[in-house]
């Protein structure tokens, strides 16, 4: 089966992102930050996470957060909580929150030392859960199953995860579904610490695909510390095609991080409007307003009190027909200057513009002769391929 999978997306700022970032917000900024998501076409949005705010202080006033802001028909919220106390308090608010699709997965970490550090468990303990976590699956009659391991490809303390050593661990999980007569149609594959690299996801994508295909939804959840979350992305689209599901979590701007992966802030996550930009211009229809997204991320920056880490929310999409620049628009050399994509001739006042003529250009659709030059452009470019 040909062309691209089909793309499940999760913007997950105000989850990922706000947890890593002061818990002095107020809760009214935060409210005005998750209403400008509604607004920009993104279709799932985690609102943030019921738990303990002894240890994330900055979700302590998801109530207040979820009491005031305004929902958006179309858009699906969803929520993280980590056990049932958190279940059941988010169930005071759905809806506007969607109610979770209970499903049964074994999870394990490649790195014992995060597991550790994250979770208080090591590998072996989580390993030890696999027998409950099938069981439970049998005795509710689940058709199908999952499997997920974190931090795939490696990690700072254990170094690179090998290939084989992941497929071990994946083949362990599967046999142990397959004994209890249920069949693995989902798995995720987890980067907390940015171990990623394309050429690494693309052979384990591929080689679970070879190996179990009856697996036809794959879960990435990617950090980008190293700057190649976005193409890692671009390596499973290449290996997946139209019959599975490719399920994405990213950040607006890619405000996220990790305290117990030894990066902090630096483990950000990819920029949910450089994804989307990539999407759009591979012919993948996102739905989204890139320009509305971009000017979300710029009041995430001043939600936060800083720059965060995206490109287009800095250069701006790749500019089409009536966005097209002003060919004579002076030098422009610093960020605020750059946000002319948004804000207009407003944003370059003072610049240095060395032009003493309007530029004009015979490219430009609004050019006189534009059409007869591109015909003849045209015409001699194809009698150049005949003659070769």
């Amino acid at each position: 089966m040909s062309g691209y999978p089909k793309i499940v997306h999760t913007e997950e700022g105000m989850r990922d992102g706000l947890q890593i970032e002061s818990a002095d917000i107020p809760i009214e900024s935060k409210i005005r930050l998750l209403d400008a998501l509604s607004e920009t076409g993104l279709k799932e949005i985690n609102v943030g996470s019921f738990v303990s705010p002894k240890y994330t202080p900055q979700m302590a006033k998801i109530d207040e957060l979820l009491n005031g802001f305004t929902p958006k028909p179309g858009v699906r919220y969803t929520y993280t909580a980590l056990n049932d106390k958190g279940i059941e308090r988010a169930k005071e608010y759905t809806p506007p929150l969607t109610q979770r699709v209970h499903e049964f997965s074994t999870r394990v970490d490649m790195c014992d030392v995060f597991a550790k550090r994250n979770t208080n468990r090591s590998q072996a303990q989580q390993i030890a859960t696999w027998p409950k976590q099938i069981e439970k699956a049998l005795l509710r009659g689940a058709k199908e199953g999952g499997m997920t391991i974190s931090n795939v490809w490696g990690s700072n303390w254990i170094g690179e995860a090998t290939y084989e050593q992941h497929m071990l661990m994946f083949d362990r999980m599967y046999q142990m579904w397959d004994e209890a007569g249920i069949p693995v149609t989902k798995i995720g594959l987890a980067d907390a610490t940015s171990w990623c690299m394309p050429h690494q996801v693309e052979r384990t994508i591929a080689g679970i695909k070879e190996r179990w295909p009856s697996i036809k939804d794959f879960n990435l959840h990617l950090h980008n510390g190293r700057g190649v979350g976005l193409a890692s992305v671009y390596a499973a689209l290449k290996v997946l095609d139209g019959g599975d599901t490719l399920r994405l979590q990213t950040t607006i701007g890619g405000m996220a991080g990790c305290p117990y992966c030894g990066n902090g802030r630096a483990a950000m996550m990819i920029a949910t409007e450089d994804l989307m930009h990539m999407l759009e211009e591979m012919g993948i229809y996102t739905g989204v307003d890139l320009y509305k997204l971009i000017e979300a991320v710029w009041l995430a920056e001043e939600v936060v009190g800083h720059s965060l880490y995206g490109f287009v929310s800095k250069a701006g999409p790749r500019p089409r027909y009536n966005k097209l620049y002003s060919m004579d628009m002076p030098h422009i050399e610093t960020l605020e200057q750059a946000k002319h994509f948004i804000k207009g001739p407003k944003a370059y006042e003072g610049a240095h513009s060395p032009w003493q003529e309007p530029i004009t250009s015979f490219m430009r659709s609004e050019a006189p002769g534009y059409k007869e030059k591109q015909e003849k452009l045209a015409a001699a470019a194809e009698q150049q391929s005949k003659s070769v």
